[in-house]
């Protein structure tokens, strides 16, 4: 059973979840956006769907009833669900804030909002603000430009879509997700705020939980393979004999994730593929 989520939740004092009121299949109850900070000028992590009038009145209400503005906005990655609320948010604050976003691959197309400026955030940039000091951690793995929030005052990892308060997260590059997620383990957090679901009190347990998950899923997709080698699988077909009683809706993200899983093995030299199929090299690994 999922845990409640207010519209609004105070976390610490430095700390304001806003729930984004965009619930689906993908987003769990919505996307957490995040005011951080404890003076007048603050810091708006992430900004959720275009067009949610209900997220905007209570990011509104909010600033009006803490007398604050803000300063910048960081946005974790370029997922619509993270990014597509920026122009509404700037219509909100007079386009006074100054936004924020890591570049995309350097091969890779970037649909941004138009007309916001957006500024380049970098590896390891600080961001500081009356009650909490920010470190930007590039995270990629998710997509090539996700990024976390890294509060060393606080202890405080806020993981975007990196790690999820509930479940599993989607990624489009395996390799680099793991090593995203060992490096967020280095940090030793205290807790984690994610991009979805409640915040994470057993941080270490959950990383651990999701390497140990990846690996697991890893070693059954081999295993599926070896069971018919001469057998070329398509990544839906190994969705279909590794998921029991999965939505229809759900099964192209978990084929999405499953085929994430070939590539990396690909790059390992493990594997064959031919037009998206797929058999394990000389049938043995």
């Amino acid at each position: 059973m999922s845990t409640f989520i207010a519209p609004i939740s105070r976390l610490s004092n430095s700390v304001i979840r806003i729930l984004g009121c965009n619930a689906g299949p993908m987003t769990l109850q919505g996307t957490n956006t995040y005011l951080l900070g404890t003076g007048k000028s603050r810091i708006l992590l992430d900004t959720g769907e275009p067009n949610i009038p209900e997220y905007i009145d209570i990011l509104e209400n909010l600033l009006q009833n803490e007398g604050a503005t803000l300063s910048d906005i960081i946005v974790s990655h370029w997922h619509n669900d993270h990014i597509g609320g920026v122009k509404d948010v700037l219509k909100l604050t007079q386009s006074n804030s100054t936004v924020w976003k890591y570049p995309r691959a350097s091969d890779e197309m970037e649909d941004l909002p138009k007309e916001v400026n957006f500024q380049q955030l970098k590896n390891r940039q600080k961001f500081v603000t009356e009650g909490i000091s920010l470190e930007v951690i590039h995270t990629p793995g998710h997509t090539s430009d996700h990024i976390i929030l890294w509060a060393p005052e606080n202890k405080i990892v806020f993981s975007a879509d990196c790690i999820l308060g509930e479940g599993t997260a989607v990624f489009e590059d395996l390799l680099s997700y793991l090593n995203s997620l060992r490096l967020i383990q280095t940090l030793s957090a205290k807790v984690i705020y994610p991009g979805h679901g409640p915040e994470v009190t057993d941080p270490e347990e959950k990383i651990k939980y999701y390497i140990e998950h990846r690996l697991k899923r890893e070693n059954q997709i081999i295993e599926t393979l070896k069971s018919s080698p001469n057998t070329l699988f398509t990544p839906l077909t190994i969705v279909q004999l590794l998921y029991e009683n999965l939505d229809d809706g759900l099964q192209q993200f978990a084929a999405h994730n499953i085929r994430q899983h070939l590539v990396k093995l690909l790059k390992e030299g493990k594997v064959f593929e031919d037009d998206d199929k797929w058999q394990l090299k000389n049938n043995k690994l």
